[in-house]
């Protein structure tokens, strides 16, 4: 079985997978005078803390089948997860009890536990939006097994975050964020929280890599550890020797089920201070939206486009009712620093720009064709349906005689009316239809298919077949290694391929 990426709550809770492969880490070489010092503060910091940890208890109501705990979900065959999920809906069964018979569905509580910890003395306590949701009734048990009915306060998916408030009978102990902008790799940290509905524990170790991305969403930089975090640790406090929160602990991987290999993940404060705010303030998280589709700046399409050294966010498309339109930006620009932030790679971007305030006005440097200028974009707000942004429709050109020729490993044809007919190609798509792929091409590498159309040479439209050959067949006299196509899927959906001219 493959290694797994799963949320961590108990496994009578809701669990999120993925695929993430993972370098081993050689655990730093320690002197008697540092293992010694470690031990003591971390026996320090976690009695002046622990109080201000609590177990996150929800009820859910669900339908169940013959004695289950809902239907297990639609796997392909010989999935590395049908093992995992197997033993999550048997569990859950076991706390639903006997269901109904001959598949009826019977309504049956069922019970979930997470970690969380008070940040307000008032009542306010962070979570995980996994640990919470969908659940019809949320609890926060403190340390001395006082037991408080939670209102939540507001979430958000995408930095799996969530927000209570409790009504005490007297002030809480609570805890503060700290910076993890200044955690340095090989620094203790200590997991407090509620492995297997073990409240109340405490594990250690040190910081093993920052800023890591595990393909969960689009703001990764979790804080890598290789302190026991297990099922049920989720929504828990990751702290430094000093007591403060520099994490939230999220997520490991696990080949046992959700036991721990010493590999877990937690989101950085810095992060999760900013949606904490938001959600306090506002109930929910306003973030800067720019109204673009980026990709990678690869090392061909940064040669192609001049960009030296490769870095940024290359635009694949633009939202035509966004705010980089009307700044002036365009597909094929680059993105390399916004609001005097560098864009180092692509993942920059969207962290930066959320985190952005709505209706600020943002310069923007950008390198197009070569050189640099700067844009002025007045900043809009994300949707929740995350906005997706498309091609700007040109205007359209007299309809040519077809013809086929061949470039790049291409079959290449002029797009007609009968031909965007049998592809299915939506009327704003414009440009060289591809009708066949060289199998030893590198269009075949790059996963270029029939279907798809050719809109730009270099940043530049091209209409026809034969225009898009005399263009390739220049690149290769003047000497280029590749060429950048934009390539537009028959529902329109863009993005820039490089492909080598040797």
């Amino acid at each position: 079985m493959g290694v797994q990426f799963t949320s961590q709550m108990t496994p009578f809770g809701r669990a999120s997978l993925a695929m993430f492969a993972a370098a081993a880490i050689a655990w730093p070489a320690l002197t008697g005078q540092a293992l010694a010092r470690g031990p003591e503060n971390i026996a320090d910091t976690a009695e002046a803390v622990i109080d201000a940890v609590v177990n996150i208890s929800t009820k859910q109501t669900v339908d169940i089948k013959n004695g289950g705990g809902g239907a297990m979900p639609q796997l392909p065959p010989g999935s590395q997860f049908e093992e995992f999920f197997e033993e999550f809906f048997k569990n859950r069964r076991g706390q639903g009890g006997q269901g109904g018979q001959g598949g009826t569905p019977t309504p049956r509580r069922v019970n979930s536990l997470g970690s969380g910890f008070i940040i307000e003395t008032s009542g306010l306590v962070v979570t995980n939006n996994h640990v919470i949701a969908e659940a019809d009734e949320v609890n926060v048990i403190l340390n001395d097994g006082t037991t408080l009915k939670a209102e939540v306060l507001g979430t958000d998916k995408k930095t799996d975050l969530a927000l209570l408030r409790v009504k005490p009978v007297k002030p809480l102990k609570a805890v503060k964020f700290g910076d993890s902008d200044k955690l340095r790799l090989g620094e203790w940290v200590i997991a407090i929280g509620n492995p297997f509905s073990l409240g109340g524990t405490v594990t250690a170790g040190i910081v093993s890599a920052r800023n890591r991305d595990i393909n969960s969403g689009p703001y990764d930089n979790y804080i890598q550890t290789d302190a026991a975090i297990n099922r049920g640790n989720s929504g828990g406090p990751l702290f430094n020797l000093n007591g403060e929160v520099i994490g939230v602990n999220t997520a490991i991987i696990s080949p046992s089920h959700g036991g721990s290999v010493g590999i877990g993940f937690a989101v950085p404060s810095k992060t999760a201070l900013a949606v904490i705010d938001q959600l306090r303030e506002f109930k929910e998280v306003r973030r800067g939206w720019l109204g673009v589709r980026i990709q990678q700046v690869t090392d061909e399409i940064a040669e192609s486009l001049s960009i030296k050294p490769p870095r940024g966010a290359l635009i694949a498309g633009i939202d035509d009712k966004g705010p980089a339109k009307p700044a002036g930006i365009e597909p094929g620009d680059v993105v390399v620093k916004f609001d005097g932030k560098d864009i180092k790679e692509m993942r920059d971007l969207p962290k930066i720009v959320a985190e952005t305030p709505v209706g600020k006005d943002v310069e923007v440097l950008i390198v197009r064709k070569g050189k640099e200028e700067k844009k002025t974009v007045k900043l809009g707000r994300l949707d929740d349906g995350e906005k997706q942004a498309t091609l700007t429709p040109k205007k359209d050109s007299p309809e040519e005689k077809t013809v086929v020729k061949k470039a790049l490993g291409l079959d290449l044809t002029n797009l007609t009316d009968e031909l965007r007919k049998k592809h299915k190609i939506k009327d704003k798509v414009k440009g060289v239809l591809i009708t066949g792929v060289d199998a030893n091409s590198p269009a075949a590498e790059k996963q270029l298919l029939p279907g798809m159309v050719i809109a730009e040479v270099q940043q530049l439209p091209v209409a026809n077949a034969t225009e898009l050959q005399q263009r390739v067949d220049k690149l290769r006299k003047d000497g280029k290694k590749a060429v950048v196509l934009l390539v537009v899927t028959p529902d329109g959906d863009p993005s820039f391929v490089a492909l080598s001219l040797q």
